[in-house]
């Protein structure tokens, strides 16, 4: 998975940097909450492709997105199912929790953040072995 870079949009760098400055209450939440002291790096606002996600964990390969209503219009769901096709090809996982999820159920959200996180590493480390050892055997 490593060997698959993330491609980055610069021209997208004050529009980030701008969402970073102005989160919804939810994202606070869960930033200053949990994510911004997580124990594996987790960003806020990163630009995947041309995208920005709401968090990006590089180590697990894993986008978090908190969606507000504007996602669940047609429109809306159409483009996040387009924005998700392309970021899986970066080898990334998109996770997706309603804003009424992070008012309501903040606790059960963390704990399925937490295990996916955890699986996403354990994952992702033992592609990184095979590939590897991939490359040692062609190095003989």
């Amino acid at each position: 998975m490593r060997n698959n870079p993330v491609m980055k949009n610069n021209a997208m760098l004050e529009r980030a940097k701008e969402l970073r400055r102005d989160m919804t209450p939810q994202e606070k939440q869960l930033w200053y909450h949990f994510l911004q002291h997580y124990p594996t790096k987790v960003y806020k606002q990163r630009i995947i492709d041309s995208f920005i996600a709401d968090f990006y964990c590089s180590a697990a390969r894993l986008v978090i997105e908190v969606d507000g209503k504007q996602h669940y219009t047609e429109q809306g769901l159409a483009y996040d199912e387009q924005r998700a096709a392309i970021i899986s090809r970066y080898g990334i996982e998109v996770i997706r929790f309603t804003n009424q999820e992070i008012d309501e159920k903040f606790k059960l959200v963390t704990e399925k953040i937490d295990l996916k996180i955890r699986e996403r590493v354990i994952k992702c480390k033992e592609e990184e072995e095979q590939l590897e050892k991939m490359i040692q055997g062609l190095k003989k």
